[in-house]
């Protein structure tokens, strides 16, 4: 896996995770809404950890900075 995630997506993805966390303990999120939001949560914070979305892959997208030689 080449790393495709830069460090700023690495950041908001962690920060949105921390959110949904709060917000579902905190019995804000109940429900299915809940349960699924934090599962996309606990995948934000797995592909940060990683620096690499499967998605990205997919699609195209990188935000890794490319290194000049």
């Amino acid at each position: 896996m080449k790393k495709n995630m830069g460090n700023t997506d690495r950041i908001v993805r962690v920060l949105i995770a921390i959110l949904i966390a709060a917000l579902y303990f905190t019995g804000t999120l109940t429900g299915m809404l809940g349960t699924v939001l934090l599962v996309v949560a606990a995948v934000f914070v797995a592909t940060s950890v990683v620096s690499f979305c499967p998605l990205y892959t997919i699609f195209g997208f990188n935000t890794c900075p490319t290194k000049q030689a």
